[in-house]
């Protein structure tokens, strides 16, 4: 069964930095792109950022462009997102996901896309 577990959440205060983890156990086929969403209380889940099983392509909206850097480990089945100055409007809980479907037609952003979630965990960024 696969499962994804984040790590790394926390507090931190506005222009500083976190680190997040996902650890990927139980995959026994192709992992096609990992990504990352949030949802703060009340709103939808966003879109983070993606990047494929190279590490070549990533995406990222303009609200993380510049600050957040996905990055992949496919020998220990992590991925990571370093989020530089951060702002009280990253406050949400963050969703490691992963896409194991060979998609004829892929969107970064839509989280129908993605077939595993992990349970999330709370970032909160105070000014």
């Amino acid at each position: 069964q696969v499962q994804l577990v984040e790590s790394g959440g926390g507090s931190v205060q506005a222009g500083g930095s976190m680190r997040l983890s996902c650890t990927l156990s139980g995959a026994t086929f192709p992992i096609y792109t990992m990504g990352w969403f949030r949802q703060a209380p009340g709103k939808e889940r966003e879109f983070v950022t993606s990047i494929n099983w190279s590490g070549i392509t990533t995406y990222y909206p303009d609200s993380v462009k510049g600050r957040f850097t996905i990055s992949r480990d496919n020998a220990k089945n992590m991925v990571y997102l370093q989020m530089n100055s951060l702002k009280p409007e990253d406050t949400a809980v963050y969703y490691c996901a992963v896409n194991t479907v060979n998609r004829l037609r892929w969107v970064a952003e839509d989280t129908k896309m993605y077939n595993y979630w992990g349970q999330g965990t709370q970032v909160t960024v105070s000014s």
